[in-house]
């Protein structure tokens, strides 16, 4: 199973709509995607692959992630900024910036830091969706239809200045890996606005927007996308459905995270900077850094801490998300969640003999991982604590 570009054009820089199209020739249909603006050549940012969920077949697999693909530090950091870069740098604050679990969940925190970073602002935070209750309040709930894993969360922060930024945002920052039609924006921000949220701004931010600008459009937001394009999707008539996973869980497991120790899902200013010391990484070691479902980006940051030591890094992460083998993905792994939720997760593309060192990194302690997944990769663990020491 081969993606074809149909049509490549010979000028560098962004690429027009009649610039480069693409087709993957999937078991239930065909998905066809066009470009019509990307800051950097397409088959830089994005490869297909087809999701183990009868609800919708295709997926757009993200190169820049680190979440299915692991991706050097440098080049996710490289698009966070790039991303923070265009986002207006004089939206009326407080600014609140949310992330779509679990998948954007690091996406986001990245543009938050990198967004503060770039125009000086201290009032950005950070406060991404979750499928994991915390036992502390909830702002609101809203769903993703189309989704493995429906239903969202947004908690209430704890931290009174924290809760107020939040409630008295003014600009609303949505941040997505990819948008293909909009809809779940839309979903969240109804929440938002049933929640009492009344945003003067709202700017919405992907790494690839296929929505043709259908989503900005319905909410009158801004749209920053390193990529903008349309795909059409043709099913095969009677094809057979693929079954999902039981992974469409939000609920307290027998090892849910701990609040007061959470790194986001309350709110955040500002990110502690992980020590690479205590892994004590040679110059040059091939280190591949994992998180585990919404815990991406503090694991992200120690792999940074990694790289900027002199180790050649990669980052992903373990996910729910089930997707099949070809395309984009080329090796899977399964095995049980370290929540104690009772489901499957996954990892991708990871060949153990690539790497001199595998790091994964939890917040449930270490006793909680599947033995499997540990003895598969030849893993490390490290625990949240551990990070900073």
């Amino acid at each position: 199973m081969v993606d074809r570009p149909l049509a490549a054009s010979p000028r560098g820089g962004a690429l027009t709509a009649s610039a480069m199209d693409f087709e993957a020739r999937l078991a239930t249909g065909t998905i066809e995607a066009r470009v019509a603006r990307s800051s950097r050549p397409p088959r830089d940012l994005f490869g297909f692959a087809e999701r183990r969920n009868p609800k919708r077949s295709f997926l757009f697999v993200s190169k820049v992630l680190g979440r299915h693909i692991p991706v050097a530090p440098s080049v996710m950091r490289g698009a966070t900024r790039e991303l923070a870069g265009t986002i207006p740098a004089d939206l009326p604050g407080p600014v609140l910036v949310v992330g779509m679990a679990e998948t954007a969940v690091a996406l986001g925190a990245g543009v938050a830091q990198d967004y503060a970073a770039a125009t000086g602002r201290d009032d950005v935070l950070y406060l991404p969706t979750t499928r994991h209750p915390l036992g502390s309040p909830l702002w609101l709930t809203f769903e993703e239809e189309h989704s493995h894993a429906t239903r969202h969360l947004i908690h209430e922060p704890l931290d009174p200045d924290l809760a107020a930024s939040a409630r008295g945002a003014r600009s609303l920052v949505l941040v997505d890996d990819e948008a293909s039609t909009g809809k779940t924006f839309v979903n969240l921000a109804a929440a938002f606005r049933a929640a009492g949220l009344a945003p003067e701004r709202t700017v919405l931010v992907t790494l690839t927007d296929w929505s043709g600008g259908s989503a900005a459009r319905a909410l009158g937001a801004t749209s920053v996308a390193l990529l903008e394009g349309t795909y059409r999707w043709r099913p095969i008539p009677g094809a057979p459905l693929p079954t999902m996973p039981g992974v469409d869980v939000t609920a307290r497991g027998a090892h849910s995270p701990d609040p007061a120790r959470d790194w986001g899902r309350l709110g955040v200013r500002e990110h502690r900077t992980p020590s690479a010391a205590r892994l004590a990484p040679r110059r040059g070691e091939r280190i591949l850094v994992l998180g585990t479902g919404e815990y991406v980006f503090p694991p992200f940051l120690l792999a940074e801490a990694l790289e900027r030591a002199g180790a050649d890094v990669r980052f992903s992460a373990v996910t729910r998300s089930p997707i099949a083998l070809g395309h984009a993905i080329e090796t899977a792994l399964a095995f049980g969640d370290n929540y104690g939720l009772g489901i499957p997760n996954f990892l991708y593309n990871v060949v153990r003999e690539r790497y001199d060192r595998i790091v994964i990194c939890v917040e449930t302690g270490r006793a909680a991982l599947d033995p499997a997944l540990v003895e598969a990769l030849g893993a490390e663990v490290v625990e949240d604590g551990e990070l900073y020491g």
